[in-house]
């Protein structure tokens, strides 16, 4: 038995994503990993613990306990405080334990990978101990590894990997979270419709269409007369639907049409990671 082809395409992007993030870190010295990310709140020491955090949860590792200080200005909800204990554990571990841990990490999620039987269906432990598929488990966590490569690649100055097979990814992440931000936390007028204009290393042109109910799906599709159109580059955009930056900080790589106060409250709510 091999890995399901369903899941080839996550196992593929996590490879792609983590091997660029051993390479970016490990010539980093001590005072380096203290360097600041553009995820709130976290160093380049966190980010990676993260993402170390994030494969001992896909191999089934039980938790570790630990109590979290309560000065933690970034964690304000129980799905951060979760996120945050496998963070704060290894926030005082040297650069060669984090890279050694790292390594390890990896030699052993890769032998569960090539082991890899189930079904995509299978139902395994997710966030919050919540239940969900395994499919959805290894494309939410290729979605979040490529994100976090990302902040390491901005926090060090070494741009990259934009169009590599996490952004794939990572556009279909994001884009099945937007139909909910266009309909329920934006108000878009029921029988509507917004179209999004990508451009850069992705590129796509996306209708968010809200029906007579309310709801949202995306359409590829284009519309006419929609209610507001955002246009701007894939890093924005990536940047902006993971909470890395502001709509202001961003306005000049932004272009709006349509209803005024619709575009405002779709950029408002524009993020959509925890």
């Amino acid at each position: 038995m091999s890995l399901h082809p369903t899941l080839q395409p996550y196992a593929d992007a996590w490879t792609h994503s983590i091997d660029a993030i051993t390479e970016l870190v490990q010539p980093l010295v001590e005072g380096e990993w203290n360097r600041r990310t553009p995820c709130p709140g976290w160093s380049i020491r966190d980010v990676v613990s993260h993402v170390i955090g994030l494969d001992c949860e896909m191999l089934g590792d039980p938790r570790p306990i630990h109590t979290l200080p309560r000065d933690l200005y970034h964690v304000t909800n129980e799905a951060q405080r979760y996120t945050e204990m496998q963070v704060d554990v290894r926030r005082h571990h040297t650069a060669p334990e984090m890279t050694s841990e790292l390594e390890y990490t990896i030699i052993r999620r890769n032998r569960q990978l090539r082991n890899e039987s189930r079904d995509p269906g299978t139902k395994v432990r997710g966030p919050l101990g919540r239940e969900i598929t395994l499919e959805e488990a290894m494309r939410q966590h290729a979605f979040a590894v490529w994100v976090h490569e990302q902040d390491l690649r901005a926090a060090l100055g070494r741009p990259g990997n934009l169009d590599s097979p996490g952004a794939l990814v990572a556009r279909d992440v994001l884009l099945a979270a937007l139909p909910e931000v266009m309909a329920n936390k934006a108000n878009a007028p029921r029988s509507s419709a917004i179209v999004l204009d990508v451009h850069g290393p992705v590129e796509f042109l996306r209708t968010i269409r809200i029906d007579i109910q309310g709801r949202g799906t995306v359409e590829t599709a284009p519309a006419l007369g929609p209610a507001a159109t955002l246009t701007m580059d894939w890093e924005t955009f990536v940047r902006l639907a993971c909470g890395r930056v502001t709509p202001e900080a961003v306005s000049d790589r932004l272009k709006t049409e349509g209803d005024v106060g619709l575009t405002g409250a779709i950029l408002r709510n524009f993020a959509v990671t925890p």
